[in-house]
């Protein structure tokens, strides 16, 4: 059996996991990351939880073909580096020469959401796909591409940032300084954002009542027939259809996967996109239309993904 190591650097936490060859994650570790820290301190308590989880395993490093790093932000494969990674406060961390220093097997890097990608190819609902999008809705939008069966890393680590493409000329703020990105509008975030503004605006609406506005809030309410939350996720549907078609016309994928927590909204959140890819996409009907899906690997797809780097 051959065994790999798959790290998930998250700005909340660092998941650890020991990955067969056949992607199943046999023992996993979590361990806070305490972005506030030097890079140092969070390095060695990754190494720590790479440790533990090794015991648990009953392995030791060289029991292992390799190890993969999965990190936010613009991120090297050929170096190694953690060029910016804004919510962690790292710039040029050579992540990849430190580990391989403490545990001498090959140590790899890339781009968390590009993990995520990968993993739904090796292990979820695109295996086998050659050409693949993966659009995770959360904070932001982050997006991976597979092309050809690999990771489309582009210069220097810095494709893939899909919810960085303008939608809206000068339209609302991003957390990147810029205003009307894809990121803006259907982010998770953006959602609330938006059910907050017509909640305010329509008082007699289920929103204005609500305790805390979630994504799954503004579904809820709309499920039960809400005029005002339907109105916000017909919205939200097409800004998200929007930045998805901009992604066919550019790169025609075989298929886009949605993740994040707003995609076990199921069929009310993909049906929508999908008549939007449809009607709008360069050829319409006729166009290079690709599957548009739910990813599945969840939480999985970090580890999964960074194990097989």
């Amino acid at each position: 059996m051959r065994y790999c190591i798959g790290i998930d650097l998250g700005g909340t936490n660092i998941a650890v996991g020991v990955v067969n060859d056949r992607y199943e994650i046999v023992v996993r570790r979590s361990v806070p990351t305490g972005a506030e820290r030097p890079a140092e301190e969070v390095i060695r308590d990754m190494g720590d939880a790479v440790e533990e989880a090794l015991r648990q395993a009953e392995l030791t490093a060289v029991d292992c073909a390799s190890m993969g790093v999965g990190s936010p932000g613009a991120c090297d494969p050929q170096t190694g580096v953690v060029k910016r990674a804004y919510n962690l406060n790292w710039f040029d961390v050579p992540v990849c020469r430190m580990l391989h220093q403490r545990f001498g097997i090959p140590v790899r890097l890339g781009n968390d959401a590009n993990c995520a990608a990968l993993a739904e190819v090796v292990a979820g609902a695109a295996v086998g796909c050659q050409d693949m999008v993966l659009i995770t809705l959360g904070t932001g939008v982050g997006s991976g591409i597979i092309s050809r069966g690999k990771i489309l890393s582009g210069l220097r680590g810095g494709a893939g940032e899909a919810g960085h493409m303008l939608l809206v000329l000068d339209g609302e703020p991003c957390t990147c300084g810029r205003r009307g990105c894809w990121e803006a509008y259907s982010s998770a975030t953006a959602l609330i954002r938006q059910a907050r503004q017509a909640a305010a605006e329509h008082p007699e609406s289920l929103l204005a009542g609500a305790e805390e506005i979630t994504g799954k809030t503004v579904f809820d309410a709309a499920d039960r027939g809400d005029e005002t939350a339907n109105a916000v996720v017909d919205r939200f549907c097409d800004y998200l259809g929007a930045g998805v078609t901009n992604i066919v016309n550019a790169l025609a994928p075989e298929v886009i996967l949605i993740g994040g927590g707003i995609s076990r909204q199921g069929e009310r959140l993909l049906a929508p996109v999908r008549r939007y890819v449809e009607k709008n996409c360069f050829g319409g009907k006729d166009g290079a239309i690709p599957i548009i899906a739910a990813a599945r690997l969840g939480n999985d797809a970090g580890i999964i993904g960074a194990a097989a780097l």
